[in-house]
């Protein structure tokens, strides 16, 4: 008896255990949560990935919305808050991060979408300036609410002010899932796409 007893125990663990492993995603060992709560509303993992500069692991980014979306469009046009989630890799220098962010935003908008979202590229990329470095483990959220703005977290601290411009976020998005994005797996791996896996 005692012996069906630590089965069964044993039994309902490995259960517990496979559930909370499916309420994550884990990519390059870092663990997204399936599902997570964002201005009273709940969101959904869309999708995870790696970004890649050559062969080097420069960081993981999450995309979290209130309804499952396949193609770029459909992400733009989701209703509700929205929550993009990157943690680095690798160490990375904050000015250069935030270059990076800014070209990759103007290879994606029209002029006349970046001039409307100049005031939250320039605020995102003083945050970034601002910080110097940032270091492997570091992680930042960009949360969109409408009717609110763009809030950014760095390691679940609030980051400077909101950045108010509703088209600052989703000129942001285009940065990864643009038609000139920064890396065309991780646009994938964002929407939901699935590849075979990178070596």
């Amino acid at each position: 008896m005692r012996g069906f007893i630590v089965a069964a125990l044993l039994a309902a663990g490995g259960l517990v255990g496979a559930a909370a492993r499916a309420d994550t995603v884990e990519v390059a060992n870092v663990k997204y949560e399936t599902a997570v709560d964002l201005a009273g509303q709940k969101l959904q993992l869309n999708g995870a990935g790696i970004r890649y500069k050559f062969v080097v692991k420069v960081y993981t980014a999450g995309l979290y919305l209130t309804t499952k979306a396949g193609t770029t469009q459909e992400v733009l046009a989701a209703p509700g808050p929205k929550r993009m989630h990157i943690q680095m890799l690798r160490d990375i220098d904050g000015n250069e991060l935030g270059k990076l962010f800014t070209k990759g935003i103007e290879a994606n908008v029209s002029r006349e979408e970046f001039a409307k979202s100049i005031n939250g590229v320039l605020k995102l990329s003083e945050m970034f300036a601002s910080r110097k470095q940032l270091s492997i483990g570091d992680a930042f959220s960009v949360d969109y609410v409408p009717g609110v703005g763009s809030s950014v977290l760095l390691n679940g601290k609030p980051l400077g002010e909101t950045i108010k411009e509703p088209e600052f976020f989703s000129a942001l998005l285009r940065i990864w899932l643009g038609d000139k994005p920064a890396d065309d797996a991780l646009k994938d791996a964002l929407l939901g796409i699935k590849r075979e896996k990178r070596r």
